[in-house]
């Protein structure tokens, strides 16, 4: 089993991104769970969302305590929550920023485990003209985890987007654009 803690804040989308990544890999035949850990929910505040993913039914109903994976929507969260703790030795941690890795770990708390980075917001910028970070993230997460395969995670997400942005068809090239940057991006 796959386990992911999402860290946010609200309005960046870590949830919705969250439930696509559970949409994108039920649809694969997985079993899934997407869920957020509620608590002063308002535009800024941070959030705390989770996923699980497996081949096999999951009894499990509860927070996850030792992810394997810690994905950091919003960097300024390093500073006010430890994104690492019971964070697993051989999982990683996502950083979204566009600073190099030297800086990002001294908070990371003594984590040795694996740390990548992706800027979320060069990819935003330039293939949606907006800043949304949580579609370059989606795809950071495909990408490290490999809980989905990579060209199946497009074709899901392209099917998924064309269904949410039905009526802004101009929409749906640009996330996917997004997610196919953010696919070559991590580091």
């Amino acid at each position: 089993m796959i386990e992911i803690r999402w860290h946010g804040r609200g309005g960046q989308g870590a949830k919705t991104a969250a439930m696509l990544l559970a949409d994108v890999a039920f649809f694969t035949g997985k079993y899934v769970q997407a869920f957020p850990e509620y608590g002063p929910e308002r535009m800024g505040a941070p959030v705390t969302v989770y996923n699980r993913i497996d081949d096999k039914n999951i009894r499990v109903h509860s927070n996850i305590y030792q992810p394997d994976y810690s994905i950091v929507v919003d960097e300024s969260l390093l500073e006010v929550v430890n994104v690492t703790a019971g964070l697993k030795r051989d999982g990683a941690v996502i950083v979204n920023t566009n600073r190099p890795k030297e800086e990002i770990i001294p908070h990371l708390h003594g984590y040795e485990g694996e740390l990548y980075t992706i800027d979320a917001r060069k990819v935003s910028m330039e293939t949606l003209g907006k800043y949304f970070p949580n579609t370059p993230m989606l795809a950071a997460v495909v990408k490290v985890t490999k809980a989905v395969d990579e060209e199946t995670f497009l074709k899901e997400m392209e099917g998924s987007f064309q269904k949410k942005f039905a009526t802004k068809p101009e929409v749906i090239e640009g996330n996917l654009a997004a997610l196919r940057m953010a696919l070559k991006e991590v580091k």
